[in-house]
């Protein structure tokens, strides 16, 4: 039987806490959300005063990152006119978020394992915030 690894609720809410400490360090009050390996919603929190337009868009970016295994922001480069995924925002029912805040998050045998995405700041913002959830989760080496 193959066995799958993915994140858990105690991934999710240690990923979340570090982005929301993040987040009160720069001032930006964002909606932070962690997917599992399927790409399903496993936490998500709205900081006091983050928009409430950026929930869907915070789950969303979490989404594309796991979908595509790949930062949204890097997405966001390859999706402009006139390059190979042109129109790709318009697919999986309009969920596909090119713009930075959503990273994937990697298990111990460097596959993807879930995604965290962060919305209610700028790009530049919430990257950072998303880059800092994502170093929580980075597996923490064993006592040898």
């Amino acid at each position: 039987m193959r066995q799958i690894e993915t994140v858990t609720l105690e991934d999710a809410r240690r990923v979340i806490a570090a982005g929301e400490r993040k987040a009160h360090e720069i001032g930006s009050p964002s909606n932070v959300a962690v997917v599992d390996a399927g790409g399903n919603l496993v936490a998500h929190i709205r900081m006091d005063d983050a928009w409430m337009g950026s929930i869907d868009i915070s789950i969303n970016k979490a989404f594309t990152a796991r979908a595509f295994d790949i930062p949204t922001g890097d997405l966001a480069t390859s999706s402009q006119p006139g390059e190979q995924f042109f129109g790709i925002n318009g697919s999986n029912h309009g969920r596909v978020m090119i713009f930075a805040g959503g990273v994937p998050l990697h298990g111990s045998d460097g596959n993807v394992v879930g995604a965290v995405g962060v919305s209610g700041g700028s790009g530049e913002q919430d990257r950072v915030v998303a880059e800092a959830a994502e170093a929580a989760f980075l597996p923490v080496p064993s006592p040898a």
